[in-house]
């Protein structure tokens, strides 16, 4: 049998030559266009090693060395999507100059974040998204919401929602956005990455509703704000996927009692054993552990003990405990939060709790 690692140790070694002169290579090819999109502070460090691992187990092995990398080579801003190329097709070109390995990344790197049910929700035929490289556009060239399958500038996305978070955002893709010839050796072939004419922009991001102080908006709109269906993908991500079950198979009811809903606090226990109970006891459960309000672990620290704290259950409160001295983190109705500010947004935050919050009809 032939040694496994023969035809990848050269591209390896060819991406660790590449990372150690991107510094210079970077000053001499980089262009005032580009310059001009350094306003976004980075991911911070501990999202980008999450994001490297995550495409590692994915099979993603060159990307996640670009991304992680001591010296830095490539960071992509907070609140971008990142659509990671498949080994096979970067070792193909495994002779890429290292400025054009960057370039490859920035066109590769949306300025917002989207999920697979984003785009799976938003997107039209002809929806543009709006990369780092010099502002230039990938088009949705093939929808099918059946199937759960898209197609950016004819690539299809093969694995989608490798990792999510508040930040980022990062699916896989079976081969480059655009053609990697070098007759034009600054633009990489931008002519073949010019997308159709965009008929949708999809980064022009919609602002928050105006809240209220009670967390529901005074609007007629007969839309929840929260974005539901992100906040599930989001806690499956960090390890929270019973909790991540139990919320999306109560949440059309949620949805639809939650109308006006601008902001909402959730505690995100690790594990929900509730998932084989009737639906009526899951659904009060899941309801128990989210409040109207956006609270952050600041502001619970400031509010004093035995405070009440309204639930999605008009007849059920949670009761601040405060700081135990026996235990590091604020306690809430006998739950010490253990992961504060999990995952934030302007419209929700999640802290993760120890255990579940007790329900009367399950300790009587």
């Amino acid at each position: 049998m032939a040694p496994r690692c023969s035809c990848w140790f050269p591209v390896y070694f060819l991406v660790s030559v590449t990372l150690g002169v991107i510094a210079i290579s970077s000053a001499v090819h980089s262009s005032s266009k580009n310059s001009s999109q350094e306003v976004t502070p980075p991911i911070p460090n501990d999202v980008s090693l999450n994001a490297s691992e995550a495409l590692r187990r994915a099979g993603f092995t060159v990307i996640a060395d670009l991304l992680h990398h001591k010296p830095p080579f490539f960071h992509p801003p907070n609140n971008s999507t990142i659509f990671a190329i498949k080994d096979s097709a970067i070792t193909d070109n495994s002779s890429l100059p290292p400025w054009l390995l960057k370039n490859l990344l920035l066109y590769h790197t949306a300025t917002s974040i989207y999920t697979m049910q984003d785009l799976l929700n938003n997107t039209t035929l002809g929806s543009c998204l709006t990369t780092l490289f010099r502002q230039k556009k990938l088009s949705v060239t093939k929808i099918d919401p059946n199937l759960r399958t898209i197609e950016i500038n004819r690539v299809l996305i093969s694995n989608p929602d490798i990792y999510l978070d508040s930040q980022l955002a990062v699916h896989g893709v079976l081969s480059p956005f655009a053609s990697l010839r070098r007759q034009d050796p600054q633009s990489w072939g931008l002519d073949d990455a010019q997308p159709p004419t965009c008929r949708v922009n999809m980064n022009t991001r919609r602002n928050p509703p105006a809240q209220a102080s009670n967390g529901y908006s005074s609007s007629s709109n007969n839309q929840s704000a929260i974005e539901w269906n992100r906040i599930v993908q989001l806690l499956g991500s960090k390890g929270y996927s019973s909790f991540s079950i139990a919320l999306h198979s109560v949440l059309e009811g949620i949805s639809k009692d939650s109308v006006g809903l601008t902001s909402a606090t959730i505690f995100a226990p690790p594990d929900m054993a509730l998932l084989g109970y009737p639906s009526t006891l899951l659904d009060r459960a899941v309801r128990l552990h989210i409040l109207p309000k956006r609270l952050t672990y600041q502001e619970l620290t400031l509010l004093p003990v035995r405070s009440l704290l309204r639930t999605l259950m008009p007849d059920d409160e949670l009761e601040i405990d405060g700081v135990l001295g026996f235990l590091p983190g604020v306690v809430i109705s006998g739950v010490e939060i253990v992961a504060p500010d999990m995952l934030t947004s302007d419209g929700f935050v999640v802290h993760g709790i120890s255990r579940p919050f007790k329900m009367p009809e399950l300790t009587a």
